[in-house]
């Protein structure tokens, strides 16, 4: 997979497949018996998403680990890792394929050579993963173990909905404590944390601004922008453009508005009265910010582009840019702005498992904790990798309901 950012150009053919499902509408977008919202959002057709969850509730075997739809919903953040994993795991290709599993014309899809090692040389996508819990191959292109499918609405929703026992994995870019307001305890008790990537949560500004020489700002500007101590343009230092700031937010409850008051404000609770509209979406986000002048607004690293331009943020003396290669930059675990991408999975005493997941939860998330999910799933999206040493951690957590050893590799 390739290292480079949007800005360097030009993208693989699994690229373009990745960054239409995050801005487009997906086939399988929605959640069963969730909100209109998820519905809407998918574009209102449900029909290939009831029929997965037909076919899952048919092949529920008793016998066996549940075959039944899992389904997942919450941040527009988490949604592009998510989602590709689910359409990944419902192609269930076959390592033959060689542009999405498999080995291909240089050498193998990356990370799938570290796997194959393990025994995933001879099988499908989602039999490899799904065999580690249990689960019997099923040898067939487009017929997964068990179905997936992930609706988009809000960290908060997404929360709420996994801890109501609505969806199997509640998808968040905000901690559960932050969007739920409950204690460090009563979360540990509930849920188990599932950390599968990174996001260098970016600033960005419509191309005006950027084409008047704007390439940096300072935490002090855009902390006055957004709390109305600042409404021009001019109005910060060394910058000559005489344009009112059209300042955006992300709606209240999502991940990212959560994760930018704590980081930026200091608290999840703290006022920006300098917000002119909030939207629900970060494609909404994505979209206003380049249909306005002036515009500035905070959303997540895989909706930026050419029309919505990442700046520059200098934190007390340090300039982190927004270029991967350097010194200090906006994918570097220091940068401020950073936060943990989560999918939420319920404790429940019924699960047959222990340990905070079902079969289906576990094979699902174990998908993403290795060098094939991090680098074509996290950093396909543009996201950041989890440095070795989380990516151990969370393997671990998920491998100790395992019916083998998975921490190799």
């Amino acid at each position: 997979m390739s290292e480079k950012n949007w800005a360097d150009g030009g993208m693989s053919r699994r690229k373009v497949l990745i960054a239409s499902g995050a801005l487009g509408t997906a086939g399988l977008a929605g959640c069963g018996g969730q909100s209109s919202e998820s519905e809407l959002s998918s574009g209102g057709d449900n029909t290939e998403e009831s029929t997965l969850s037909s076919e899952g509730d048919s092949s529920a075997d008793s016998s066996g680990p549940a075959t039944t739809l899992l389904n997942a919903e919450g941040s527009s953040t988490v949604y592009p890792i998510s989602n590709t994993g689910s359409s990944y795991w419902n192609s269930n290709a076959p390592p033959s394929d060689g542009e999405y599993w498999g080995a291909n014309d240089e050498g193998s899809v990356p990370g799938w050579n570290t796997l194959s090692s393990d025994g995933a040389g001879d099988m499908l996508l989602a039999d490899y993963f799904a065999s580690k819990y249990g689960y019997e191959p099923t040898e067939q292109r487009s017929s997964p173990p068990f179905p997936t499918t992930v609706g988009l609405s809000h960290s908060g929703t997404g929360c709420e909905a996994v801890t109501d026992g609505l969806v199997d994995i509640g998808n968040s870019s905000g901690p559960i404590t932050a969007e739920l307001g409950i204690s460090e305890e009563e979360a540990q008790n509930t849920v188990v944390d599932n950390v599968v990537g990174r996001d260098g949560q970016p600033v960005v500004i419509s191309s005006d601004v950027s084409d008047a020489g704007v390439t940096q700002l300072t935490g002090e500007d855009i902390r006055g922008i957004y709390q109305d101590e600042i409404t021009n343009w001019n109005q910060i230092e060394g910058i000559d453009y005489d344009q009112e700031i059209y300042a955006i937010g992300r709606a209240e409850g999502s991940g990212t508005d959560t994760s930018f008051r704590l980081n930026m404000l200091g608290s999840a609770d703290a006022a920006m009265p300098g917000i002119n509209t909030r939207f629900g979406q970060n494609q909404q986000v994505a979209q206003a910010v380049g249909q306005n002048e002036g515009a500035i607004a905070y959303m997540a690293l895989a909706f930026t582009g050419p029309e919505v331009t990442p700046i520059a943020i200098d934190f007390d003396d340090t300039l982190y840019e927004t270029s991967r290669d350097a010194e200090n930059t906006i994918f570097d675990s220091e940068y401020p702005l950073n936060r943990d991408l989560h999918m939420y999975t319920l404790i429940e005493d019924s699960n047959p498992m222990g340990g905070g997941y079902d079969e289906r939860e576990a094979a699902f998330v174990n998908m993403f904790l290795n060098e094939y999910g991090q680098t074509v799933f996290v950093e396909g999206n543009n996201y950041i990798p989890l440095p070795t040493s989380d990516l151990e951690s969370m393997k671990e957590q998920v491998s100790s309901v395992a019916t083998e050893d998975l921490l190799q590799p």
